[in-house]
């Protein structure tokens, strides 16, 4: 039975396991599979999962289109639509504006319910400031075409109380699980917004699938140190499910099957459903995941600034979590796709003023050599 938690003082119920619709099945030429991706959404909502989030860059726009044809049939008025905006990829206020409004025609829908600002960074919080998005949206919602307004973020907690302070959000949406609890938001991002009483949605609860893949010998041993036997996915949704501030879990199901067993796992998920003995094996796993990192970066960023503007700990992040998830692609697609070019590592000229303020004594040069090499720059 699907689990519902309150979603903030806005009166609705959201189903704990939420849909995100940014890697919908894909056909054999690696196309959106629109048949099957329309039976996915349906299935969804069907056992009872009501809140679906997709984005104007997800699946190259067809996220959003696939949606709106899943939605048609009375299915619409059973979830919750979150949509975002992309800021980077607008020039002035204009293209925020065709943007907005391409939204609504691929989900041909009149009323986003969720609507996010979205990946936000320094730079892109900086450009939507500048493009006047906040009141824009602002506007937008007072028309009735957006129902609550938040934003999605990937940077660092400085930033992200200084955006959650701004104004009163209905909402927001940050990385989190049990390998990233002091990265970005973080738990105590989480713990603040549940302060404030903004309602928290967790993106990422098992690494764009990299906690559930293709799991490493040593972890799995710990895993099968329990007598409760569970799967490597399992323990990271609980871990997520087990915090009393979240309130829905987005999960990227691709699979009938992937769904299925992600709302099997979800009505386990109450707040309090780890014993400490489950704690103790999940901060084991995460350890043991800590002790495989190839170059250990601690993201002090004493590094930094960067002369060329490459952003070192995030690449070294990324080429370090390319060998610990067994070359999962959701690392590819975050470099490629979610990481600003001028910052990726082949921007870098050796000149070694990095590894003169590193505090580890890693050799930076050769970890940015070896990235701009794995990732194709």
């Amino acid at each position: 039975m699907m689990q519902y938690r309150d979603f903030g003082n806005t009166g609705e119920k959201l189903s704990l396991l939420g849909l995100g619709a940014m890697r919908l099945p894909q056909d054999s030429c690696g196309r959106t599979d629109h048949r099957e991706s329309v039976r996915l959404i349906r299935r969804a909502i069907d056992c009872g999962i009501n809140y679906i989030d997709t984005a104007y860059t997800y699946q190259g726009g067809e996220s959003e289109t696939v949606l709106g044809e899943a939605l048609k049939d009375g299915y619409r008025e059973k979830v919750m639509i979150a949509d975002k905006m992309p800021a980077w990829l607008a020039d002035d206020s204009s293209d925020i504006e065709k943007m907005f409004e391409l939204q609504f025609r691929r989900l041909e829908t009149g009323c986003i319910d969720m609507y996010l600002i979205h990946n936000i960074t320094g730079p892109i919080w900086n450009r939507a400031q500048k493009f006047g998005l906040l009141p824009f949206l602002e506007k937008k919602k007072k028309e009735g075409r957006i129902r609550y307004l938040g934003f999605s973020f990937h940077d660092d907690i400085q930033l992200f109380r200084q955006v959650l302070d701004c104004r009163d959000w209905d909402f927001c949406q940050i990385q989190l699980n049990y390998m990233d609890t002091e990265k970005q938001a973080g738990l105590s991002g989480l713990i603040y917004a549940g302060e404030k009483g903004v309602p928290v949605i967790i993106m990422e609860p098992l690494k764009g699938g990299r906690l559930a893949d293709a799991v490493p010998a040593t972890i799995q041993k710990i895993w099968d140190r329990s007598p409760e036997k569970r799967s490597p996915a399992e323990w990271g949704l609980r871990w997520v499910g087990n915090l009393p501030q979240v309130n829905v879990i987005l999960s990227g199901m691709s699979s009938i099957e992937q769904l299925e067993e992600n709302i099997g796992i979800i009505e386990r998920c109450t707040p309090g459903n780890l014993s400490a003995e489950d704690r103790r094996i999940i901060k084991a796993a995460a350890e043991e995941y800590d002790r495989l990192i190839q170059y250990p970066c601690t993201d002090c960023r004493y590094c930094m600034p960067c002369p060329q503007n490459v952003n070192i700990p995030r690449c070294i992040a990324l080429y370090n979590e390319w060998f610990l998830y067994e070359k999962n692609p959701s690392t590819m697609l975050e470099y490629s796709t979610w990481m600003d070019k001028d910052q990726h590592a082949s921007g870098c000229i050796k000149c070694g003023l990095c590894e003169e303020k590193c505090p580890q004594h890693i050799h930076i040069r050769e970890a940015l050599e070896k990235t701009a090499v794995l990732f194709g720059d």
